[in-house]
C-alpha cells in the first residue's frame, strides 16, 4: 500500500511564559542564524522533556520529540497516550494549525480536520455558509459542495438550524456539523481529535460508523484521537501510543492499548504508604489464591479473594462509607464485574489505622485474557480513595464443567462475599 502520511523525525518546542528570548541580542541572533544563515534555531537546542507533572527545569519544553512513523493509505490508526502526551499537537502538526520545530511531514491528498469544537467555523456565518466554506478551503467546488450538501445536512441533524448563525449552536451540534462537513467533503485524510466525546451516544455511534466507511468503503486514512479504548478498539487497525512528547510504542490496536494500560498508575492518593496527607490511603492491594500466596493469573473457575488494606489517617472512625467497591474491567475500560458492600447489603466502617477487607470470588468465570482491577472508596461527602488500575491479572481458560473440555467463558455470574477486619 502507498504511503499517505510519514512522519520524519518530527519534534515541537515551545517556549514557556513570553514568545520571544527575552533579549534583543538573542531575538537578532536566533534570526541571523536561522533567517540568513539557514541553520538551526540555537536556542531549540535546550529544553526538558514534557513530563506535566513534573516541574520545568527549563523555560523551553518539547510538546513533540523525534516522533517517526508512516501511515499507509487506507489505514485507520489510533493515536493513544496520557492527557498532555502530545496527541493534539500532533494532529495539528499534520492539519498545518502550527509548523514542526524541526523534522519533516509528508501527507498525500487532501486533509479533513476536527480537532476543537468550533475549529474552522466562523461564528457569525450561517451553517450553510460555513460548509461551503470549508469546502472551498478544501478545494472543491460550489457544485462538488451543493452535491453533497443534503447528505451534510441529514447527517448532522442540523437541519432545522442550519441557516441560524454558528455561535448559536451548542457544542454538540458544532461537532455534529463539523463531523458531517469533515466526512462527506471527500478528504484523502480524516483527522477526528477528542471532540466526538462531545457528542451523544447516538452521534457517537454513527461517527464511528462513518469513519469505518470511509476508511473501509472508500480507502480514506483516518487518524483518531480518543480516551475511549472501546470506541479505539472498534475502529482502529493499528496504533501509536506517546508519552511525554514521544512515541513508547507502535503496532497493532490491541497491543498497543494494552501498553497503554500498563502504564496507568494509581491515582487518588498520594502515597502508597503511611502519610497523614488524606484521609485514607491505600497500604495493599492483592489478589490472593487459596494458599494466601498473590497471584496474577487466574483460571476461570476458580476460587480466589482480593485483599485491600487500607489506613484511616484521621483521629476518628469513618463510619460514613457508602461504598467500597472492587470493580474488573476489560483492558478497554468497559465494565464487567462489580464487588461492593451495598450489592451485599453490608455497612462499612473504617477503623481508625489500618482496616483490611477480603472479598472472596468463588467460581471465577471470564473469557480467557487480561482484566484491569480497580478500587473505589467513598463517603457522604465524595471520593476518599480511588484507583484507575490496582492490578492487571490474566485469566487462562481451563475445563470449566470438569469434563475435559476447554471453555472459553464469557459468563459474568460470580459468588461473592465481603470480609472487614478493623484495627
Amino acid at each position: 500500500m502507498p504511503t499517505a502520511i510519514e512522519f520524519n523525525h518530527v519534534s515541537k518546542q515551545y517556549r514557556l511564559g513570553l514568545v520571544s528570548t527575552k533579549t534583543l541580542s538573542h531575538d537578532l541572533n536566533r534570526w541571523w542564524q536561522t533567517a540568513v544563515l539557514r541553520k538551526e534555531d540555537p536556542y531549540l537546542k535546550i529544553g526538558s522533556v514534557n513530563d506535566r507533572s513534573a516541574a520545568a527545569d527549563s523555560e523551553y519544553v518539547w510538546a513533540l520529540r523525534d516522533i517517526d512513523f508512516k501511515v499507509e493509505q487506507g489505514d485507520v490508526v489510533g493515536i493513544i497516550g496520557k492527557n498532555g502526551a502530545g496527541k493534539s499537537t500532533l494532529l495539528k502538526l499534520l492539519s498545518r494549525v502550527t509548523g514542526p520545530t524541526t523534522g519533516s511531514i509528508c501527507a498525500r491528498g487532501r486533509i479533513g480536520s476536527l480537532l476543537e469544537v468550533g475549529t474552522g467555523f466562523h461564528p457569525e456565518m450561517t451553517g450553510r455558509e460555513n460548509i461551503y466554506m470549508n469546502g472551498a478551503i478544501l478545494g472543491m467546488t460550489k457544485n462538488d459542495i451543493s452535491r453533497k450538501l443534503d447528505e451534510i445536512i441529514d447527517f448532522s441533524g442540523c437541519e432545522r438550524y442550519i441557516d441560524t448563525p454558528v455561535k448559536r449552536y451548542s457544542s454538540g451540534m458544532t461537532v455534529r456539523l463539523g463531523f458531517a462537513v469533515a466526512a462527506f467533503l471527500e478528504p484523502e485524510i480524516l483527522v477526528v481529535d477528542e471532540v466526538l466525546a462531545v457528542g451523544d451516544a447516538e452521534f457517537q455511534k454513527k461517527a464511528i460508523g462513518k469513519m469505518q466507511d470511509v476508511s473501509k468503503g472508500e480507502g480514506r486514512t483516518v487518524l483518531f484521537v480518543s480516551h475511549n479504548m472501546g470506541s479505539v478498539r472498534n475502529l482502529c487497525r493499528h496504533g501509536v501510543l506517546l508519552e511525554n512528547g514521544m512515541v513508547k510504542y507502535s503496532g497493532d490496536i490491541i497491543p498497543t492499548i494494552e501498553e497503554y494500560q500498563k502504564s496507568i498508575v494509581a491515582y487518588g492518593f498520594s502515597d502508597r504508604h503511611d502519610t497523614k496527607s488524606e484521609k485514607v490511603s491505600l497500604l495493599r492491594f492483592e489478589i490472593l489464591d487459596a494458599h494466601d500466596n498473590p497471584i496474577e493469573v487466574v483460571l476461570s473457575g476458580m476460587d480466589f479473594r482480593v485483599l485491600v488494606e487500607v489506613r484511616n489517617n484521621t483521629d476518628s472512625d469513618i463510619d460514613d462509607i457508602d461504598e467500597f467497591t472492587v470493580s474488573i474491567e476489560s483492558l478497554f475500560g468497559e465494565g464487567l464485574i462489580v464487588v461492593n458492600n451495598v450489592q451485599l447489603g453490608k455497612h462499612v466502617t473504617l477503623k481508625k489505622g489500618v482496616n483490611r477487607i477480603e472479598f472472596p470470588i468463588r467460581k471465577f468465570s471470564l473469557t480467557s485474557g487480561q482484566y484491569r482491577v480497580g478500587l473505589y472508596i467513598s463517603n457522604t461527602i465524595g471520593k476518599l480513595c480511588a484507583t484507575e488500575v490496582a492490578k492487571i491479572i490474566s485469566v487462562d481458560a481451563t475445563s470449566y464443567y470438569g469434563e475435559g473440555k476447554i471453555h472459553f467463558n464469557t459468563r459474568f455470574l460470580v459468588d461473592y462475599d465481603m470480609i472487614v477486619s478493623n484495627g
